[in-house]
């Protein structure tokens, strides 16, 4: 039997709310390292340039400008609809009502349908413009990476295309069941065949990835690292212990936070605000909803600048929407004290570890805009999140990581990194000294080097972070019996996921006399347990002692019927399961037809003792 030839090229994409970055690892290369594809981009109508980053935004052009060839990238013939990357950033402050962005945040955002076209937002100018969904911006950008790779690396032979080669596509730990679908939609709609992996590990890969002979000279069995990522929507903590395993030093994942939408975009927000109030103060000068929008860019810009590096007041422009351009132009400026008052003590504040996070009533009727978390300080989120997952000492307190990873654009300023570390001191008490931080490389590009890195080492081999189940899961089958009054069926409960199953693995349940109903509303009862730890992945219980279970919320969902086969609702079709484990921490539960091709999917959110679903044929 001929072996499947493995890629050449394990290939990482980070598709950042802000950012997006294209890795690889090429395996016939001597030095097997993560290398960042430099992605041919529009900097200004009529120039090209090859750039690592890929800004995450998309330009919706004037009908004026598509026939100028003034957006043209090498592998496209004629004029495109969108333009995605640095000039489309640079839009987003002079004309936003053409500009996508933050497109990442959408797609997680449950309140809105993320397939209807609401990007770009309206910014009450009465531009019309074309919009898209979410969906089909984060498929934009993903395409955009696609055609670049294959412009570049694939010109001369078909096989090296990036829908041949092993991609791994990273998303945040705290993106739920359905944003990470919406996000394989999108990756599937550009032809991509990929592996999702959470962006906390991603950043852990990449230091790996640096340290990959010597990590253990770094950490020591015992130690608990926070992997801290605070990009530009959102906002994920991680925890990794470092054990002991038969003399060889082995990394545990032991906590992913939940979904905070909190991110840079909150941050920039505020210091446009912060800056239209010292402008009507000063100038009485009332921005415009518009201006407002383009403000919040330019104050990004500037942010950016500041934490990194750049010195003295940095200037802000905002245009005005008169006849005269010169005339209704605004300029100002901020400074790195302006920023500090502004953002410091409001989204980094000192708090103790117990501190409860602030819960805000929310409008019944508000404008059409991001759902963003109601606690701006991620100080407070990350002392919930390290209450909530860290394991306590004999006084009940927390035992606190010693060890930091810093990842995302905000950390990138030590304004705000040394404040999250000062505060973590605190936490720990000053005996225990300053926590140790892994320095990567280079924060920008780590994400897409880490997920790159880890597709090498699924193919090739090496240091893995383990994530193993912590509690044993269990479906409930229904009995079948007469109605009587005042009784519900019985039900047994099925094992579907045992302790310590690893993340990434699958397993058949070849459990016979299972049948499943189709066509009409029906409940999937979900329970955890962390007291039977020897039970197996289809093991079938019926009686249990009181707490040994714990149920779940239910999933409720109507699968799908095939009429060719002529299939009605309530249709009852016998089964087998396969229960898959993603590395993403859901559970797939397959429902397969038994002597015909009938194929269901239910999806379990784990993390969140929450449940949602999807039905696959």
């Amino acid at each position: 039997m001929a072996k499947t030839k493995k890629a050449r090229y394990t290939v990482g994409i980070d598709l950042g709310t802000t950012n997006s970055v294209l890795s690889y690892v090429d395996h016939e290369a001597k030095e097997l390292r993560p290398q960042t594809l430099l992605v041919p981009q529009v900097v200004a109508p009529g120039e090209v340039q090859a750039l690592p980053i890929l800004p995450s935004f998309i330009y919706m052009p004037m009908e004026a400008e598509k026939t100028k060839g003034l957006f043209t990238l090498p592998w496209q013939k004629g004029d495109p609809e969108m333009v995605v990357g640095t000039m489309a950033q640079a839009r987003a402050a002079e004309a936003p009502s053409r500009v996508v962005f933050s497109a990442k945040s959408w797609l997680c955002n449950e309140r809105i349908d993320r397939h209807s076209p609401c990007l770009p937002l309206d910014t009450g100018d009465g531009v019309e413009v074309k919009r898209i969904s979410p969906v089909e911006a984060s498929c934009a950008i993903l395409s955009h990476l696609r055609d670049a790779w294959n412009s570049i690396m694939a010109s001369d032979d078909a096989s090296l295309r990036l829908e041949k080669q092993s991609l791994v596509i990273t998303v945040p730990a705290s993106f739920d069941a359905v944003a990470r679908e919406l996000t394989v939609e999108a990756a599937q709609a550009a032809g991509l065949t990929f592996t999702l992996l959470e962006e906390p590990q991603a950043a852990f890969y990449s230091w790996l990835a640096l340290h990959d002979k010597d990590w253990r000279d770094f950490v020591a069995n015992g130690d608990v690292i926070l992997v801290c990522d605070i990009g530009g929507g959102t906002t994920d903590f991680s925890l990794i212990a470092v054990t002991d395993n038969g003399g060889e030093l082995e990394l545990q994942r032991l906590a992913v936070g939940n979904h905070t939408l909190l991110g840079g975009d909150n941050m920039d927000i505020t210091l446009a605000m912060s800056v239209a109030a010292k402008l009507e103060a000063e100038k009485k000068i009332r921005l415009t909803p518009y201006q407002l929008t383009a403000l919040t860019h330019a104050c990004r810009r500037a942010k950016e600048a500041i934490g990194g590096g750049a010195t003295g007041p940095q200037p802000l422009t905002i245009l005005g929407r008169g006849s005269s351009l010169m005339a209704s132009t605004i300029s100002t400026t901020i400074s790195e004290e302006d920023l500090r008052a502004a953002l410091l003590d409001g989204f980094f504040p000192l708090c103790p570890i117990d501190a409860p996070l602030m819960a805000g009533r929310r409008g019944g009727l508000r404008s059409f805009a991001l759902d963003y978390a109601s606690d701006p300080a991620f100080t407070r989120h990350l002392a919930y999140f390290l209450e909530c997952h860290s394991f306590k000492d004999g006084d009940g307190k927390p035992i606190l990581p010693g060890t930091v990873l810093f990842n995302g654009g905000v950390t990138k300023a030590p304004l705000f990194s040394d404040r999250l570390l000062e505060l973590l001191r605190q936490w720990r008490g000053e005996e225990y000294g300053p926590c140790t931080v892994l320095q990567q490389e280079n924060p920008d590009l780590s994400v897409a080097n880490g997920a790159a890195w880890f597709g090498h080492v699924v193919q090739c081999g090496g240091i893995r972070i383990k994530a193993g189940s912590a509690r044993s899961y269990y479906i409930g089958i229904e009995s079948p019996m007469p109605a009587i009054p005042g009784f519900t069926p019985p039900f047994d409960a099925l094992c579907v996921v045992n302790h310590g199953m690893e993340e990434g693995t699958e397993a058949l349940i070849r459990e016979g006399g299972m049948a499943l109903v189709i066509g009409e509303p029906s409940d999937f009862r979900l329970f955890t347990s962390t007291t039977r730890p020897e039970d197996k992945i289809g093991k079938r219980i019926s009686k249990w002692s009181e707490g040994e279970l714990v149920e779940l919320p239910p999933l409720t969902v109507s699968l799908p019927v095939s009429d060719e086969k002529g299939q009605r609702p309530g249709s009852l079709v016998p089964v087998t399961l396969r229960t898959v484990l993603t590395d993403i921490g859901t559970l797939q539960l397959w429902c397969e037809e038994i002597g015909g091709d009938g194929r269901w999917k239910l999806e379990f959110e784990l993390r969140d003792n929450e449940t949602a679903g999807s039905a696959t044929r």
